[in-house]
C-alpha cells in the first residue's frame, strides 16, 4: 500500500469523542437527499478542524447510531463542512428530520484522501453515479480553486432517474462555465426529462480523452464502480492513474473493529480512496 498524504487536523484528541456541529443550512438535493452544512459548536476546535478531499467524519445523532459520511465540501475555511446525506437508515432518517440550529456529533477527518498534489498539471475525469458524486464534488471545487494547476476537466454524472440527481444547480453552472465539461445522463427518463438516457458508460462516447494525461476519479455503486474502471483501462488510462472511492459499513472508522474489512485492506485506514492497481493487488 503506498502511503498518501494525511496532513489533516483530527477534531479531537480523542478519536472515540464526538463534538458537537451545528447544522447552519439545510440544502435539498432530491425527495430522498439532503445537504447539510454544519459548523463546529466550538470556535476553537474549528480552528483545529481540516480535511481532504475524498475523506470521510463519523457522524452521530443521539440515540440513533453513527455511521461514516463523506465531506462533500472543498477544504478551506468559510464554506463550512458539507455533507451530504441519501435517507437510507435510522441514522440518516434522523438527520433528515433536522434543521438549522440543531447539533449532530462528529469525528475525524478519517482516511486516505485523493492524492490531488499528485493529480496537478493532469487532465481530470470524474465519473459518477447517484449520490457518489458528493466525495467527488469535494475533489472537483478544490480543483476548480486552484484551476490554473490542473489541466482539462470533464465530468460524466450518471443517475437511476431525474429525480436522483443531486446537486441539480451545480450542474447547470458547470455545464454554462469555461474549462469544465459536464455530461448527465440517467437510465430512465420521465415525461420532462429532455436530456441524455442511458448507462453513465455512454457519456465516454461523448469525450475526447488523452489517456496518457488523463487521471480519473470515480465514486457511485459498486456494479458501476466495475464497469468504470474497466472501461477506461480499456481505454488506456493505466490503473495507477485511476482512483475510486470505496464505501463499506465500519463501527470505529479508525482501523480497530475491522467492519470495513475488504480483499486484506480496512477501508476505513488502507481507503476510502484506491487505485485500480491498489485493488487489483489485494
Amino acid at each position: 500500500m503506498t502511503p498518501r498524504s494525511n496532513a489533516t487536523a483530527t477534531y479531537t484528541a480523542n478519536p472515540y469523542l464526538p463534538l458537537p456541529a451545528r447544522i447552519r443550512e439545510v440544502r435539498p438535493e432530491n425527495p430522498r437527499v439532503k445537504t447539510f452544512v454544519l459548523e463546529p459548536a466550538d470556535a476553537g476546535a474549528e480552528a483545529a478542524f481540516s480535511f481532504e478531499p475524498g475523506q470521510f467524519v463519523m457522524v452521530s445523532v443521539p440515540h440513533q447510531g453513527e455511521a461514516p459520511i463523506s465531506i462533500s465540501s472543498p477544504p478551506g475555511r468559510g464554506s463550512g463542512l458539507t455533507l451530504t446525506v441519501r435517507r437510507a437508515g435510522r441514522l440518516t432518517g434522523a438527520m433528515h428530520t433536522l434543521g438549522p440550529g440543531d447539533t449532530v456529533g462528529i469525528r475525524g477527518p478519517y482516511g486516505r484522501p485523493f492524492p490531488m498534489a499528485e493529480l496537478e498539471g493532469r487532465d481530470l475525469l470524474f465519473v459518477a453515479g447517484g449520490i457518489g458524486l458528493a466525495p467527488l464534488r469535494s475533489a472537483l471545487l478544490a480543483c476548480l480553486a486552484a484551476r490554473e494547476r490542473y489541466g482539462a476537466l470533464t465530468v460524466l454524472y450518471g443517475c437511476r432517474t431525474p429525480s436522483d440527481i443531486c446537486f441539480s444547480r451545480e450542474l447547470d453552472g458547470w455545464n454554462a462555465g469555461e474549462g469544465l465539461r459536464c455530461r448527465v445522463t440517467v437510465d430512465r427518463g420521465d415525461a420532462a426529462w429532455q436530456g441524455r438516457v442511458g448507462l453513465v458508460t455512454t457519456l465516454f462516447d461523448e469525450v475526447d480523452l488523452r489517456p496518457e494525461r488523463t487521471s480519473a476519479l470515480v465514486c457511485g455503486p459498486e456494479v458501476m464502480i466495475r464497469v468504470v474502471l474497466d472501461r477506461l483501462e480499456e481505454m488506456g488510462l493505466a490503473p495507477e492513474t485511476i482512483f475510486t472511492t470505496l464505501e463499506r459499513h465500519m463501527k470505529c472508522g479508525i482501523g480497530l473493529c475491522g467492519h470495513c474489512h475488504h480483499d486484506g485492506r480496512l477501508v476505513c485506514t488502507d481507503g476510502p480512496v484506491f487505485s485500480k492497481a491498489e485493488l487489483a493487488s489485494g
